[in-house]
């Protein structure tokens, strides 16, 4: 592995977040003798960060470590716009006041991650692009940023292509987003010096092209690094589960949920988990590389109580960890599961809809039938069985192996 000058271009590639740069050299030569300003951007879309996100901002706080200046980009100009990167269609249209109110909450995650105090010398910014993309006149905007860029080369980038080869419509409207978020690089550029761009592979081509329109426009040396797309050792995207997305958000998903998302991470992302998503060093993780059986499920636990430590907090890992131990170590009922409460007689096959653990009651009912159902840890086989509200009281439901929640029997009053 070759060996670069600056730190946090090391520590990136030591951790796995390098996919593809533009003038790696020359950005490393730029790093090891100053700090310099970066950003990431992300558009309004959802309440909530996911897990596939979470590169990303923990990348962000890498390079603020290192001692360099994060500024965090959420999009509300270019959200009314969408990106067609990655995308089978046109996104759903937000209001203004959907899209403030995602802007909002989205905010509160980088919090946990970033410093944003004023008493260290970078301290972490968050800006909106509808500052300066706002009152920008369309007529001007065209004459004096579009012939800078060509129709032939946008053809060419994955994020138009890949619509384009699956026949499936691209608006006018998306079109126009690669010339926005380039004309962001160029206006942060103008605004805070900022001369590196962090963002997925799939915004490659965007990158590319406001590094292009700094240089045109400003004469401004600009960089890009993009991240790889991280999928589990079964090739899934990183953070989609059969329940949906793994949320952020403690008021979207549980804090012993998002535990329980790392605890269960498969064998073979174990090491590469723990790089991207821990503060612990590369060097000691690489001396866990034939680790197995026990110690390697205390790797999981481990993995689980670091992640969940930053995204949540010490108190809500320790917690979650002695829940799940308490569940499937000691056999004990805990509290702290998820709770479903009951206050009449109900058929077993509705809780497990109701409680999203089924999608529909034949579903739910088949679940049953082929064994897949326990009760405090006993197999259910009759798919009629109701349950009665008999005084508090805590059972465990568990569907397979990994979801469990916790009935809670109450007498209505």
């Amino acid at each position: 592995m070759s060996k670069f000058q600056s730190s946090l271009i090391q520590d990136l590639k030591d951790r796995g977040f390098i996919y593809q740069s533009t003038d790696m050299s020359g950005l490393d030569e730029i790093l090891s003798k100053e700090k310099i300003t970066a950003y990431v951007g992300f558009d309004c879309t959802a309440k909530s960060f996911h897990v596939g996100n979470l590169m990303q901002i923990m990348l962000m706080r890498k390079l603020q470590q290192h001692g360099h200046k994060p500024i965090i980009v959420l999009g509300s100009a270019t959200t009314k716009i969408g990106d067609p990167s990655d995308k089978q269609g046109l996104r759903k249209i937000l209001t203004n006041e959907e899209i403030e109110e995602n802007k909002n909450s989205l905010s509160k995650t980088f919090h946990k991650f970033l410093n944003f105090s004023s008493d260290i010398p970078n301290p972490a910014a968050i800006v909106d692009n509808l500052e300066w993309l706002g009152d920008i006149k369309y007529l001007d905007f065209l004459r004096e940023y579009g012939v800078h860029f060509s129709i032939n080369r946008m053809l060419t980038f994955d994020s138009v292509k890949n619509r384009l080869d699956r026949e499936t419509q691209l608006t006018f409207l998306e079109f126009n987003y690669m010339l926005l978020q380039a004309y962001d690089f160029l206006e942060l550029y103008r605004r805070y010096n900022c001369r590196l761009q962090f963002g997925g592979s799939e915004q490659w081509g965007n990158i590319v092209s406001g590094i292009e329109l700094g240089r045109r426009v400003a004469g401004a040396e600009l960089f890009g690094i993009t991240t790889p797309l991280i999928t589990n050792s079964s090739g899934a995207k990183m953070g989609k589960t059969a329940n949906g997305a793994v949320w952020l958000n403690p008021e979207m998903l549980s804090s012993y949920d998002y535990w329980q998302f790392w605890r269960n991470t498969a064998d073979a992302d174990v090491l590469k988990f723990m790089k991207l998503y821990t503060e612990i060093s590369v060097d000691e993780i690489n001396t866990f590389n034939n680790v197995d059986g026990k110690d390697l499920n205390d790797l999981k636990k481990r993995l689980a109580d670091d992640a969940t430590s930053l995204c949540h907090d010490l108190e809500s890992a320790k917690k979650s960890r002695k829940t799940s131990e308490d569940t499937f170590e000691k056999g004990l009922n805990a509290e702290d599961l998820p709770i479903y409460n009951i206050s009449e007689d109900i058929p077993l096959y509705r809780v497990l809809v109701e409680a999203s653990l089924s999608s529909s009651n034949s579903e739910a009912k088949k679940l049953i039938i082929g064994k897949g159902v326990k009760l405090n840890d006993i197999l259910v086989l009759d798919e009629k069985l109701v349950l009665k509200a008999q005084g508090t009281q805590y059972i465990k439901l568990s569907v397979g192996k990994k979801k469990n929640i916790l009935l809670n029997f109450i007498t209505s009053v």
